[in-house]
């Protein structure tokens, strides 16, 4: 994987929140996958949220889909909603933890 994409994906994506929850996605825990195919040009991201009854649900995947899509060279994104493993707050990064009141 081409790494400077891949911590631009990763930039990206830590500008898109729950509108419920003050961590942006990325440092919740929510994506599970990013993968690049061979020649950079299409993204595919897992990701889930923090309950399967989320009401901002389409919001936020669409949100993560229009921003993925601005990054240059990119000339697909998929993005997948999955459900398994289940999250759980033990994904978050320790930012989120911390901001949260979980440490």
């Amino acid at each position: 994987m081409n790494y400077e994409l891949e911590e631009r994906v990763v930039e990206v994506l830590k500008t898109v929140f729950d509108p419920e929850i003050p961590v942006n996605i990325y440092d919740l825990g929510l994506i599970y996958r990013i993968e690049l195919s061979d020649d950079n040009t299409v993204l595919s991201v897992d990701m889930t949220l923090t309950a399967p009854n989320c009401p901002a649900a389409d919001f936020i995947v669409e949100d993560v889909r229009q921003k993925l899509e601005t990054i240059t060279g990119l000339e697909k994104v998929e993005v997948n909603l999955v459900f398994e493993p289940e999250w759980d707050k033990n994904m978050m990064s320790e930012e989120a933890k911390m901001e949260l009141g979980f440490l």
